[in-house]
């Protein structure tokens, strides 16, 4: 299951992008590719074990 705090968004409210971006709705800013793929899951990332805004969000330590 991916982020519920993702998002794909088609412009960033002065420009129109020709691909969707990610989006972080947590951060309020969009993530790099390589940040979108602990989003999604890809490679076997999770964003609850992964993801460092997720996990501030959320309340958890690393140590958990």
């Amino acid at each position: 299951m991916a982020c519920p705090h993702l998002e794909y968004r088609e412009s960033d409210g002065d420009r129109e992008f020709d691909t969707a971006r990610a989006f972080c709705t947590v951060a309020e800013e969009f993530v790099q590719p390589v940040h979108a793929d602990i989003c999604t899951e890809r490679y076997g990332l999770d964003p609850e074990t992964d993801c460092e805004i997720f996990r501030e969000h959320a309340g958890l330590e690393w140590d958990e």
